[in-house]
């Protein structure tokens, strides 16, 4: 089964005043050059930033975020690397921190998975991310549930969007959707289904052109329940 790109930017462009409403509602993806740029700093707190958002309200999370900062001197993995346990349980006294232990134990760890990950690749792990193909994000996903510290699930996908690499996310909506099209029978926790998936959005951006962000927001919102 496949999806038809016509059929659904008709069917969510009725949501909208005009075509330029439709387009500022749309998320936006950075560039290569732009995912690159980015410190590996960024992307570790980025990636624990995700980590903690997991079953919490992300605007708590987020409110929160500039004590972290500060408690963890900005995230650098060659300094996260070296937090020792009796460091981790000091963060438990501070007030203004989530205080999660298994949580915050994940901050070293995914420290030393971006530097293992540098070591074997070389550059950045901006360039990492950039360089690796939109058509194969499931395979991004796996890594990073595979070697990172809880990544799995949902969280690769969030963490991705939260640092601006394109990505779909399997929201409830988009799974309906593509349910409904044939595609998959229920969520795609399976490598197999996954595949459909990423083979339904790959033709979905051929056809259409666009990042994988706006298509996911657009099959979420031909089904949502207000529509």
């Amino acid at each position: 089964m496949t999806l038809d790109y016509r059929w659904l930017h008709d069917r969510v462009r009725h949501r909208f005043e005009s075509d330029e409403a439709l387009e500022a509602y749309l998320p936006q993806a950075l560039t290569p050059d732009e995912l690159k740029r980015l410190g590996d700093d960024r992307y570790l707190s980025a990636m624990s930033r995700r980590v903690f958002r997991a079953g919490m309200n992300h605007a708590v999370v987020d409110a929160r975020w500039p004590a972290f900062e500060e408690a963890f001197w900005g995230f650098v993995p060659e300094k996260m690397v070296l937090l020792t346990p009796e460091q981790i349980e000091g963060h438990m006294q501070d007030e203004r921190l989530i205080r999660h232990r298994t949580k915050l134990q994940t901050i070293p760890r995914n420290a030393q998975f971006i530097l293992d990950l540098l070591q074997e690749q070389g550059g950045s792990f901006g360039e990492f991310i950039a360089d690796w193909p939109s058509t194969d994000i499931i395979g991004l996903w796996r890594l990073l549930a595979r070697r990172g510290a809880r990544l799995g699930g949902r969280s690769a996908a969030g963490f991705l969007r939260l640092v601006g690499k394109d990505t779909f996310l399997l929201t409830s909506d988009v799974v309906a959707r593509l349910v409904a099209a044939g595609i998959i029978e229920r969520p795609p926790t399976s490598q197999r289904d996954q595949q459909r998936v990423q083979d339904a959005f790959n033709a979905l951006q051929q056809a259409s052109g666009r990042p994988l962000c706006q298509l996911s927001a657009m099959l979420s919102l031909s089904i949502h329940p207000r529509f």
